[in-house]
Parts: C-alpha cells; sequence; structure tokens
C-alpha cells in the first residue's frame, strides 16, 4: 500500500510512539480509522449519486471505468480480440503480387537498402 514495506511501518510506528506518546496513539489510530471510513462513505454516496443522475441505462457503473487509461486498454484489448476472430479473413494482396508460401524468404533487393 503507498509503496510502504514492513520495515518503512515499523519506522513510522517507533516515530509516532516518540512523537505523539503511547498514550495518544490508540486514540490517534482510532481517529484516523474513523476518518477512512468517513472517505469511503463520501466515496460511496457521490458514486452513487452520479449512477442516479446518469439514469437506469449507467446503473452498474463503475468509477474505475472513467479512467483514460482503462477505457483505451479495453479498446485495445476488444480491437485485438476482434482480430484475432478475423485471423481467417482472406489475404489482401497488391495487384501482381502473391502471399508468401510457408517457409519462403522474402525477396531483397541490394539496391533499395
Amino acid at each position: 500500500m503507498f509503496g510502504v514495506g514492513l520495515p518503512e511501518f515499523a519506522v513510522i510506528a517507533v516515530i509516532a510512539i516518540f512523537v505523539f506518546g503511547p498514550d495518544k496513539l490508540p486514540d490517534l489510530a482510532r481517529q484516523a480509522g474513523r476518518m477512512a471510513r468517513q472517505v469511503r462513505q463520501m466515496a460511496n454516496n457521490a458514486r452513487d449519486e452520479l449512477r442516479e443522475e446518469l439514469g437506469p441505462e449507467y446503473a452498474d457503473l463503475e468509477l474505475r471505468d472513467l479512467d483514460p487509461r482503462e477505457i483505451v486498454r479495453r479498446h485495445i484489448t476488444e480491437a485485438m480480440d476482434s482480430l484475432d476472430e478475423d485471423d481467417e479473413a482472406p489475404v489482401r494482396t497488391r495487384k501482381g503480387q502473391r502471399p508468401l508460401e510457408d517457409g519462403e524468404t522474402p525477396p531483397y533487393d541490394v539496391d533499395a537498402t
């Protein structure tokens, strides 16, 4: 979570004990937990309100679906899946050209390179 491993968490805990003292630390942890629950509840309420405003066709809307990276990833995946389905499509060639046979090497023009 946030790139914090066990050693980093242990150092943060020791520093917190020195700064706040062992008496106040449980109360601060309780307050942090309460704040995290409130933030989660506010996010869920915002998501539900957005779903209500958009109407029934967006009832299954997830906020993750609105991430531009996720949208691009989904479209690329769909395009690749459709290409896999189209593998049996006929091969297009230019006029006067034929597709290479299996194992046949393509022609090489020394002057063109």
